[in-house]
């Protein structure tokens, strides 16, 4: 059987912990406008964006309005540098940090008809 270390341990539990301080667990929206957030629902709904495995929002159908990019964009680049500051305090990388976030946070929040995108690369819905 193999020893756990505990200072992975140590850090997994850093990790998380600073994610969810970075408000990364209320939705990434700590960087949205009000409409941004609404569209970005909106756009949820109607299958046009969905979460991803690595953490971020990603467009899934070619014909979004420009108003879903930008929203998409302006959130992912919340969620990058909260996964980059959570992944230095716990001494490892943002991708790490975001894939840690989907798996614990993200995926779960996901309702009956929303789609996602899994670590394959398949769009999925639920």
């Amino acid at each position: 059987m193999e020893k756990t270390n505990p200072m992975s341990l140590r850090k997994m539990f850093v990790l998380g912990a600073a994610v969810v301080a970075l408000g990364v667990a209320a939705g990434a929206s700590f960087a949205q406008t009000p409409a941004q957030k609404a569209t970005i629902d909106a756009a949820k709904a109607q299958g046009v964006v969905g979460e991803q495995a690595d953490g971020y929002l990603g467009i899934r159908t070619s014909a979004s309005d420009p108003a879903v990019q930008d929203a998409v964009t302006t959130t992912n680049a919340a969620r990058a540098r909260a996964y980059a500051a959570s992944a230095a305090q716990a001494g490892t990388t943002p991708d790490v940090a975001g894939a840690r976030m989907f798996e614990s946070q993200l995926l779960p929040r996901i309702t009956s008809g929303q789609w996602y995108r899994n670590a394959a690369g398949q769009w999925v819905q639920r």
